[in-house]
């Protein structure tokens, strides 16, 4: 398969900081090598520094997804298959943008489902889904170029297990399909049912047990290992077309092992094989 790998290095509006030095440390970590190994053509493509020199967190994580967009969209249109490396989950706007997807399958630990009316913290990214859903941040996300948000009834959220209240309380109202890895073949019904045609899949790595593999400082206890998680992702893969992956929230300062890198490879490597199969 063509493949082109998109790196979005930012963490917060800063460049190369915290989780925006997830995106190099996994190319250097030997990801290329291992898709080109598995007989893949690769390219990759680093959307560089955006935005204001201030580095203003929703300025620059709109622009960031503004040029992510771009990227997916000329990958898409030279046949090859989009994945995006990235240090923010609100990223995944800027892929779904590009891709024109209307569904996503959102595999996270958090749920990214708070608006700024509901967020304890302020943190942008804990808004990330809730923006791809079109709860908030709509002038800023219509103007992503091919941003649709997407219908709550295609969102498939993936062992999310830290969860603010009024996560909770909104997820009561909405018709996102939860689920943890065990259960995805009846995820993927519903999916198919709400008439998904191209899924975008977005990867948290902290999605993961911490106690497999830890991406990041926020990790809590539970989720699933490596194995759980990629045998989940590829049987949705073959069940539904997955047309752009987004791999985010990799801070290498919190795996001293360097254990994420050789396993974003086989994650990686199973999904494209079954993607290209399908």
């Amino acid at each position: 398969m063509k493949i082109t790998i998109i790196l979005a290095s930012y963490d917060s509006g800063h460049y190369h900081g915290g989780m925006g030095q997830g995106p190099d440390a996994l190319i250097s970590g030997g990801l290329v090598d291992a898709l080109t190994m598995a007989g893949h053509d690769v390219a990759v493509e680093d959307i560089g520094r955006v935005g204001a020199e201030q580095e203003r967190e929703i300025a620059t994580g709109f622009a960031v997804c503004n040029a992510v967009s771009g990227e997916v969209r000329i990958a898409i249109d030279r046949g090859r298959f989009p994945i995006v490396l990235a240090g923010n989950c609100l990223t995944s706007a800027g892929a779904v943008a590009g891709e024109g997807a209307d569904a996503i399958i959102w595999a996270d630990q958090h749920g990214d489902l708070n608006t700024p009316e509901t967020s304890v913290f302020g943190f942008l990214d804990g808004m990330a889904l809730a923006t791809v859903l079109g709860l908030c941040w709509r002038p800023m996300a219509s103007a992503i170029p091919g941003f649709k948000p997407i219908d709550p009834s295609r969102c498939v959220l993936l062992n999310a297990r830290d969860l603010d209240p009024a996560e909770e309380q909104i997820l009561n109202t909405l018709p996102v399909i939860r689920t943890e890895c065990a259960g995805v073949a009846q995820a993927t019904q519903k999916l198919q049912a709400a008439g998904a045609k191209s899924v975008h899949m977005h990867l948290d790595l902290d999605v993961h047990d911490p106690k497999d593999l830890q991406a990041n400082r926020y990790v809590t206890s539970g989720g699933p290992s490596p194995e759980q998680l990629r045998d989940a992702a590829c049987a949705m893969a073959l069940a539904i077309p997955v047309v752009g992956i987004t791999v985010s929230a990799y801070d290498p300062a919190f795996d001293a092992q360097a254990d994420v890198p050789p396993q974003v490879g086989k994650l990686l490597n199973d999904l494209i094989a079954t993607i290209e199969g399908r």
